[in-house]
């Protein structure tokens, strides 16, 4: 089992802070910022870790928020290359959100110190605060960094303003009207950096949650001319459409048209499992068109929730070119391991096979204690 991030944020985080303010404000007390932040700090998993040493900063610098968040920025130390799944930049975590708590009243030196951070960490979760308070001034100011030559600040205008950004309050008035931020998807769609490009995407699939029709809308335009970059950022903001089964999204990726196809040889094996088990679904869907047809082949497990109803969760598999009487194998491995995204429970689950967003049933497996 993975050791928990919360670990990887002991009280060398708030020593390290420490240091990295008194070498630009000597008057700041170290050891009783260090003494005040590390105190209960065991007790509590990382975000509230984050919060508590967030508070402790107020308590230990200028009570002044500017003159703080003007000793906070000039501490910041030189940016690194970012560690691949490590934790080294999570050390401004406490400074996201100091800026998100006691910024709130004045708004340029918070926007001046989250840009900053936001190179070295990411300031989407905090600037969300000032978006909600500050509505046209901060989508002024992102309007502006979306031209930024820094990768990390073009990123947050389009993350920062997502209006289902997980693990941080919805953006209620993006999410009842995302007209508003379309302005600044569109001034990122063609990012030369596909770090950018995924979020435009993520954010696109955000919208179409709430507002299909308008996903739809500007993802056929956007299909206009489109380079092999957008064309792909426009498949994965749909991805999620794609899953629900939504005709529009089908139509715009060529699998509209309802598939004449026979889905044969289906095996569930085992059929029946254990939690932390694996189930194997093996089939084979063959063309009986007089046409060559373009099918996106997906499958579906209706998983059985605590309550003893059922959810169902879409799994991606492939998407084929098959000639008439033409057939092709698929298999597919299901995993009931327990999951921080998904809890099994006993019962019987039903499965789908999915073309082109239609549905033809492949059995079932049952779930055992």
């Amino acid at each position: 089992m993975a050791e928990p991030l919360k670990n990887f944020f002991g009280p060398e985080v708030p020593a390290r802070i420490a240091g990295m303010i008194s070498g630009v404000h000597p008057t700041f007390n170290s050891a009783a910022f260090v003494a005040d932040a590390c105190a209960g700090l065991d007790a509590l998993e990382l975000l509230p870790r984050g919060w508590h040493i967030a508070d402790a900063l107020q308590r230990h610098l200028p009570a002044d928020f500017p003159a703080a968040a003007a000793v906070l920025k000039a501490s910041l130390e030189p940016r690194q290359p970012p560690a691949e799944g490590g934790m080294a930049s999570f050390l401004y975590l406490p400074h996201t959100f100091f800026v998100a708590r006691y910024g709130l009243d004045h708004l340029e030196p918070s926007l001046e110190l989250q840009y900053e951070l936001t190179k070295r960490f990411t300031a989407e979760f905090s600037i969300r605060a000032f978006i909600d308070r500050y509505p046209e001034q901060v989508l002024a100011k992102l309007r502006e960094w979306a031209r930024d030559p820094d990768v990390h600040v073009r990123r947050l205008v389009s993350e920062g303003t997502r209006p289902r950004l997980p693990w941080a309050p919805r953006l209620r008035a993006f999410q009842e009207d995302p007209r508003p931020v379309l302005e600044l998807l569109e001034l990122l769609r063609d990012d030369p950096e596909l770090y950018v490009r995924r979020s435009v995407a993520n954010h696109l699939n955000d919208i179409g949650k709430d507002h299909p029709e308008l996903l739809f809308d500007v993802c056929k335009r956007w299909l206009v001319d489109a380079t092999p970059e957008r064309e792909w950022l426009v498949r994965h903001a749909l991805r999620s459409a794609v899953k629900r089964g939504e005709r529009g999204a089908l139509d715009l990726l060529g699998y509209g048209r309802a598939p004449a196809v026979r889905v044969d040889n289906l095996r569930i094996t085992p059929a029946r499992a254990m939690i932390g088990d694996n189930v194997d679904l093996a089939f084979e869907v063959a063309n009986t068109a007089r046409r060559r047809q373009s099918l996106l082949i997906d499958f579906r497990v209706h998983f059985v929730k605590a309550g003893g109803g059922t959810s169902p969760k879409v799994f991606k598999l492939t998407t084929v070119e098959l000639a008439p009487g033409e057939s092709v194998p698929l298999r597919k491995k299901i995993s009931l391991r327990q999951m921080t995204t998904r809890k099994h429970y006993p019962g019987e689950h039903r499965v789908d096979v999915l073309v082109n967003g239609v549905a033809f049933p492949a059995g079932e497996f049952l779930i055992t204690q």
